[in-house]
């Protein structure tokens, strides 16, 4: 993995449970705000998926996006997710 692809993760890493961020949010905060499509293409790569949720990352227009193991799982989880989070709040 080149360092900005594990900037990339990392900061992918902070955004909590049951929340989304968008492909931006990500670029600026490895530094690089306009490498937005970049950040999506480190993020195809995501070898830790299942550790790493990158299914919590969509388009600034809230729209879903790519997921390497599938869109229709990433709305799965990130719905999933929000059910969690509203259970244990």
């Amino acid at each position: 993995m080149t360092e900005f692809e594990k900037k990339v993760l990392k900061a992918v890493l902070k955004i909590p449970l049951g929340k989304i961020k968008s492909y931006k949010w990500v670029a600026e905060k490895v530094g690089r705000p306009k490498a937005y499509r970049a950040v999506a293409n480190a993020l195809k790569k995501n070898p830790y998926c299942l550790f790493i949720p990158c299914h919590r990352v969509v388009k600034s227009s809230q729209q879903l996006g790519g997921y390497s193991l599938g869109s229709e799982l990433k709305s799965d989880l990130i719905n999933l997710e929000k059910k969690i989070k509203d259970m244990i709040e």
